[in-house]
């Protein structure tokens, strides 16, 4: 089993930036690759990034989010980062991380989900 727990997220102004982490405990880290998914009020959850086991891979979900996100992993701190700028009103959402076993499928099967942290942007 591998534990997930978000942190990081809250109340921003359009334009603004947060860093979301995502601490893991349980398994080996590192023979993760992982992921940030978000779900938006009335919509389904969504992939935004991804990353390999070693962060020398990473993959982001379309020109949305790509150029304002950055995903990034610490494996010796067991944390997996999601920094996010330029923050719009549409990025309001519950920002979830995600264990899996390979950054190009992860986006598909993810093995472990957090529990999630809120992100909202006003305008």
């Amino acid at each position: 089993q591998v534990q997930l727990v978000e942190s990081g997220g809250g109340l921003v102004q359009a334009g603004g930036s947060l860093r979301l982490s995502c601490a893991a405990s349980g398994r080996t880290f590192s023979n993760y690759a992982m992921g940030w998914f978000r779900q938006a009020p009335g919509k389904e959850r969504e992939f935004v990034a991804a990353i390999s086991r070693s962060g020398g891979s990473t993959s982001y979900a379309d020109s949305s989010v790509k150029g304002r996100f950055t995903i990034s992993r610490d494996n010796a701190k067991n944390t997996v980062y999601l920094q996010m700028n330029s923050l719009k009103p549409e990025d309001t959402a519950v920002y979830y991380c995600g264990a899996g076993l390979s950054v190009t499928t992860i986006s598909r099967v993810t093995n472990y989900w957090g529990q999630g942290t809120q992100v909202t942007v006003s305008s």
